[in-house]
């Protein structure tokens, strides 16, 4: 185990870094934390590496691209990028993830969900990526890569590469297959210099549709049972060796696992490309979902989108997308880097805030002008040579901001409504003793209440374009 004294590695020595994030993944909708869910490739990943048990990201889908790319909270930007958004989250030359690897002489590529901005004129290669492919947009149909199954939106074709849309759009080609493909050729391509891979898969947000060879036949009830998926005995991302996910009674939970179960083969495809090219063992990987699970899918809106009901895996956490509950916000996540981190797992409360300047101070990146960031640098716990400062996590959602939360050590406020929270209107859970937030504390502790009420005050005030009451 090589020390941690600053600058963790020479610039000989700087590792390549791989940036998964998954969509809509609640935190029972992974192997390792369900024995239910078939995820090798993830399982492996995460306990040869360092799991973070109590890691954050934001409520909904392009809040937390924001929070990962810039290493800040999204309403410090205003209100765009609060919720999910087709406007840009943020401007043109604001400090990203992508612009700091370029900077330190890595090449950059993404392939996957952008969602921070869905015109070309906002796109990835903007803020960092010498190159990209995949959806501007968020949610795509998995086979036609459409939008939206309407013809009215200025967002419509996304399916691009470099901002240039794609003819054809690469259609009848499942989106997780070819952004597993794109990242492949990316690692195989012999190169002189470190990389940065960003891949933030569409799976298993909405529309779930596996079809394997049955291309020309959307995921629909088989007619015969309605309980089955026609052809779900000959996909096979149904039909898993260990028969997890046909072992599982509901229809609709099964069109889950299976998509899941897509998503860790592209994974399992991507490590093996990085051994396979004698990259691996440089090769930091990170790994989180974007949000907790959706739990209810309507229907409609985009292509193929099939109804579903109850379809992830249950978990003890209060909450969902878009909520601030722990459900909505606290998902699975890890890092693993074989030559230099050893298997464990932290206890700490960690944030996808913390990944780009964990990552500056790993390959020793120093900004020209300082970034704001409100994110830490995690080297100390993740080489157990130290430890981070207490510090304030911090939740905020909608441009009309309605939904409000604040965790400092194990205490966490919350206010659900619109208006600028008061001091008497928040909860008060204790999340050691109460992790399901279901004993609200407020009336007990006003003095603790009070002193997490000002500390929430403090971060508000860093937001801007704050909205009126």
């Amino acid at each position: 185990m090589l020390s941690f004294c600053g600058d963790l590695v020479s610039a000989d020595e700087r590792p390549n870094v791989v940036v998964i994030v998954s969509d809509d993944q609640g935190w029972a909708d992974i192997g390792y934390n369900n024995p239910k869910v078939y995820t090798p490739h993830l399982d492996q990943l995460a306990s040869s590496g360092v799991k973070l048990m109590n890691h954050y990201v934001m409520p909904q889908c392009t809040p937390t691209r924001v929070a990962l790319m810039t290493g800040r909270y999204p309403g410090r930007f205003g209100t765009a990028g609060l919720h999910a958004n087709n406007i840009p989250a943020f401007p043109l030359g604001t400090p990203t993830l992508a612009s700091m690897f370029q900077d330190s002489g890595y090449e950059t590529f993404m392939s996957g969900k952008w969602h921070l901005g869905s015109m070309a004129e906002h796109g990835p290669n903007h803020f960092g990526f010498n190159g990209s492919h995949d959806s501007l947009t968020g949610a795509v149909g998995m086979y036609d890569h459409r939008y939206h199954d309407r013809n009215d939106t200025p967002y419509d074709p996304t399916w691009h590469r470099n901002h240039e849309i794609i003819p054809g759009y690469q259609n009848g080609r499942h989106v997780t297959d070819l952004t597993c493909e794109e990242a492949v050729k990316f690692i195989r391509t012999e190169r002189d210099k470190p990389f940065f891979l960003y891949l933030p898969f569409h799976a298993p947000h909405t529309p779930l549709d596996e079809r394997g060879q049955f291309t020309e036949t959307p995921t629909q009830p088989d007619p015969q049972n309605t309980k089955r998926w026609l052809n779900e005995d000959g996909i096979k991302w149904f039909n898993d060796p260990e028969r997890k996910i046909q072992s599982e009674k509901s229809r609709d939970k099964r069109l889950l696992l299976a998509a899941v179960y897509h998503l860790d083969e592209a994974v399992g495809e991507v490590v093996n490309a990085l051994e396979e090219s004698g990259q691996r063992d440089n090769t930091i990987i990170l790994f989180s979902s974007d949000n907790g699970p959706w739990v209810d899918n309507r229907g409609g809106g985009y292509p193929d989108n099939y109804p579903l009901m109850d379809y992830n895996q249950p978990d003890n956490l209060r909450g969902k997308k878009l909520d601030v509950w722990e459900g909505g916000i606290h998902v699975a996540g890890f890092i693993n880097w074989p030559s230099r981190l050893e298997s464990r797992q932290i206890e700490e409360q960690v944030h996808i805030i913390d990944w780009f300047p964990t990552l500056a101070s790993i390959i020793g990146f120093r900004p020209k002008q300082k970034i704001e960031w409100d994110g830490v640098d995690l080297s100390p716990i993740l080489f157990d040579q130290g430890s981070i400062a207490e510090r304030d996590l911090y939740w905020i959602w909608h441009p009309t901001v309605n939904r409000w939360a604040l965790r400092y050590r194990q205490w966490k406020i919350v206010k659900y409504g619109r208006g600028e929270p008061k001091l008497n209107q928040w909860q008060l859970f204790n999340l050691e003793k109460d992790p399901i937030e279901t004993d609200d504390l407020a009336g007990e502790h006003p003095e603790i209440v009070s002193m997490m009420h000002q500390r929430f005050l403090a971060q508000r005030h860093k937001d801007v374009q704050s909205p009126k009451p």
